[in-house]
């Protein structure tokens, strides 16, 4: 197995924890985008961006505060 096959299956394993704990896999993402890539990088960082905004803050972020 290659390294970018590893890495979408930790990327699954992942999504698979973070809705076990109540957030939604849309938090995380994985893109292949290469270097000589600027416009597409542009576009993928600002789509996810959109899509966190569009969440809204994380529903864990105070419990966390409050286990610090």
């Amino acid at each position: 197995m290659d390294g970018n096959h590893k890495a979408l299956a930790r990327a699954r394993a992942i999504e698979m924890v973070l809705e076990e704990l109540g957030i939604d896999p849309a938090r995380f993402a994985i893109e292949w985008v290469s270097s000589a890539e600027a416009p597409r990088f542009a576009e993928v960082v600002t789509r996810f961006t959109e899509t966190i905004r569009r969440l809204g803050p994380n529903p864990m972020r105070p419990e966390m505060a409050q286990a610090v």
